[in-house]
């Protein structure tokens, strides 16, 4: 059987069950949608996975991180700092927010906020650090911490990436004053669509509690609204999905640690291919498996091989500071435009050229990893 003939490998795929779907089943036949006991079930069994005293459920994390920003009263003359190697969420709800993204580089092993360009970012508009757990790395938060509270600064946990994480022993979505989950069926736990903010602050709590509901109470009448708010509530379909993954949390994120752990043993040894770094005090949510191409490497070619052997992968991650909708705002915000033109970010800009993210769910067989490495490996090879 020629390469072109075996059957395309999932780049991405949810691990679903029967008791997933029955869950789901039970929500359709009681009729009882919105706003209903699977949600607050949910919301529980999320905070108390993570040790904190308030869970939020939203409808996506894009959604739920636009709510802390509201919740915090972030807005027009604010800066908030936050890297541009992330997914473009993490970026666009602070311009949603009315406030201006000033772009910090990265780290060149972990790819998360360098604290270094974190403290040399600040001015007197920053309110806060939007800190991103990349690829379901945890970011340095003893050093985030120590920066944000010498600063005055709310420091925001993006680790929409990065459920059942830890670091040193404590668990994200309890770190900073509010964290934020995804569920996109890529990540660990799917919904299909929804999010989760995770928070001890009770006024951050109740207010994104209102914010998700139009901006009404709750102890007000159900078209009195107190402030300003959106539809992003999660469903009990989402939520009844939700609680069903999360009880088998523990068994996901252990699958996905063997594939990791097998891509990790089939790609030792093998020069122009730097696999991903992980820190000893950390326990992360292998999220993808992204790799790195030496320098010189075509990673264009290298991907089109890949492709052309039924193996999908992407360019992981493109930039955000980048993008034309950013580099369109630049000259209206001189602050911006200091860390948003093309140059201003070199390691970001240097690992965003070649790094690629490889097939990785937790149901992917050690037939396919050889496959997919044999492929790598190959077209690796055939560009040096």
């Amino acid at each position: 059987m020629t390469h072109s003939a075996l059957a395309p490998i999932a780049f991405s795929m949810p691990w679903m069950t029967e008791a997933d779907a029955a869950a789901v089943a039970e929500v359709v036949r009681s009729g009882r949608l919105s706003i209903g006991p699977k949600l607050e079930a949910f919301e529980e069994a999320l905070a108390e996975c993570c040790g904190t005293r308030h869970a939020v459920g939203v409808s996506s994390g894009t959604a739920g991180l636009h709510t802390i920003l509201a919740a915090l009263e972030i807005g027009p003359g604010d800066e908030v700092l936050v890297p541009s190697f992330t997914f473009n969420a993490s970026v666009s709800v602070i311009f949603l927010a009315g406030a201006t993204p000033v772009f910090v580089d990265i780290e060149p092993d972990t790819y998360n906020l360098d604290p270094q360009d974190v403290e040399a970012k600040i001015s007197p508009r920053t309110r806060a650090i939007l800190a991103v757990d990349v690829f379901g790395h945890p970011a340095e938060w003893d050093e985030l911490e120590r920066i944000a509270a010498r600063h005055g600064l709310a420091l925001i946990d993006d680790c929409c990436e990065a459920l059942g994480a830890r670091y040193r022993g404590r668990p994200l979505g309890s770190l900073g004053v509010a964290g934020c989950f995804g569920f996109y069926p890529n990540k660990p736990i799917t919904t299909g669509e929804g999010g989760m903010i995770t928070t001890d602050d009770d006024e951050l709590a109740r207010r994104a509690r209102s914010i998700r509901n139009q901006g009404r109470s709750a102890m007000g009448q159900w078209l009195e609204h107190e402030a300003l708010g959106y539809n992003y509530r999660m469903c009990e379909m989402a939520a009844a999905l939700g609680a069903s993954q999360l009880a088998r949390l523990e068994e996901l994120l252990a699958h996905r640690c063997r594939v990791a752990e097998g891509y990790r043993e089939r790609l030792e040894g093998h020069a122009g291919i730097k696999r991903p770094a992980s820190r000893a005090h950390v326990e992360r949510c292998w999220f993808v498996y992204v790799v790195e191409l030496s320098d010189g490497t075509d990673r264009t070619v290298v991907m089109e091989r890949l492709n052309h052997r039924g193996i999908p992968t992407r360019a992981y991650f493109s930039p955000i500071h980048l993008q034309p909708y950013v580099q369109a705002r630049l000259e209206c915000h001189p602050r911006l435009a200091a860390t948003g033109r093309a140059g201003a970010l070199p390691r970001t800009e240097e690992i965003a050229a070649r790094t690629v993210a490889l097939p990785f769910h937790p149901q992917l067989e050690p037939a396919e990893l050889d496959r997919v490495v044999d492929a790598l490996l190959t077209a690796v090879a055939h560009e040096r």
